[in-house]
């Protein structure tokens, strides 16, 4: 079981801000995303997007912004869990929450914060009959381990960045690597496109546009993938994987299922501290609501600084609040 003061459900730009504000008031953060790496839609859907409303940077790339987040709460050592989602929620006689993972991680909070963003990312699933029989079993929505694809015949099928750029990663780990695209031009960074293509040619990748997966075969595991290309028709391809990267989906997920007030598939909160109708959670970012709100990541900030305000009295009654200026005691001196 882990154990932590907060629970922050989603690890994207105003999850992980929060860890740096509730790391002035000594709280220790705990994270949790169904994706596996930290970042939300900003390391997932367009980490080479940039950003111009970030204060301090007149432009700069959703990636960046990512990376210079986690170095700066890399002083308050939160912890992790990715790859798994929040599922249910118990409340316990101390007025602490068990919170537990897809995957059975067991977490023990004192407070809440849903930092979900839109909501629980969901991958966007091809069409094609049974494929769910192999999910875990050769068909993965998401590269969580680059190794486990070492010396094995993968089938990635997409047209983005992510499709891209774990071709691009897994192309000297795989035996063989197809990539497959319904179109003939991609969405992806051109770098990345050229990158592709300069690997298809040397024939260290096998490149199918006009092409789609429609049926997937084999017995206890994958074992192979019906392709169908425009000129020639339905190709078998033998593979040991399956990965399609078509993009997330998001979606409340479980959350929807915890009494609290949801308003047009956002949850309601109190603009005082971002508290939710249940008391110890609260919501901040994208997926909450109220008169004004704005869907900025600044505002995600804003919510969350006055947040953590609320927690610390929440976990820590007896203790005095004292509000400190980093220009004065510096980080350190706060930690």
């Amino acid at each position: 079981m882990i154990q932590t003061d907060l629970l922050i459900i989603g690890a994207g730009p105003v999850g992980l801000f929060t860890v740096f504000e509730a790391g002035l008031l000594k709280l220790k953060c705990h994270l949790i995303d169904v994706l596996p790496q930290v970042g939300g839609q900003l390391s997932e859907i367009y980490p080479k997007k940039p950003i111009y409303d970030i204060p301090g940077y007149p432009s700069i790339l959703a990636g960046d912004l990512i990376d210079n987040l986690m170095e700066q709460i890399k002083p308050f050592n939160p912890s992790f869990t990715l790859g798994e989602k929040a599922v249910s929620i118990e409340k316990t006689a101390k007025g602490r929450f068990n919170v537990e993972s897809s995957d059975g991680t067991i977490i023990d909070t004192g407070a809440i914060a849903i930092a979900g963003g839109l909501g629980s990312f969901e991958p966007r699933k091809p069409p094609i009959e049974g494929l769910e029989k192999f999910e875990n079993h050769g068909v993965d929505y998401f590269v969580k381990d680059p190794e486990k694809y070492k010396g094995k015949k993968l089938l990635i099928a997409g047209g983005g960045d992510s499709a891209l750029d774990w071709t691009i990663e897994l192309a000297d780990i795989a035996e063989e690597i197809t990539l497959i695209h319904r179109r003939t031009s991609f969405r992806g960074a051109l770098d990345s496109v050229e990158k592709v293509m300069a690997l298809a040619e040397a024939k260290k990748i096998n490149l199918i546009t006009d092409a789609q997966a429609i049926a997937v075969n084999g017995q206890d595991a994958l074992e192979q993938v019906v392709i169908k290309q425009k000129e020639k028709g339905e190709v078998e391809l033998n593979v040991d994987y399956f990965v399609p990267l078509f993009g997330l989906s998001p979606k409340l997920g479980p959350i929807a299922n915890w009494n609290l007030a949801i308003n047009k598939n956002a949850i309601e909160v109190n603009t005082f501290d971002y508290s939710t109708n249940e008391d110890g959670i609260y919501a901040i970012g994208d997926i909450n609501t109220y008169p004004g709100k704005l869907k900025l990541i600044l505002c995600g900030f804003h919510e969350a600084t006055l947040m953590v305000q609320s927690v610390f009295k929440r976990i820590y009654p007896d203790q005095k609040l004292s509000f400190k200026y980093t220009t004065v005691t510096g980080i350190e001196g706060l930690s």
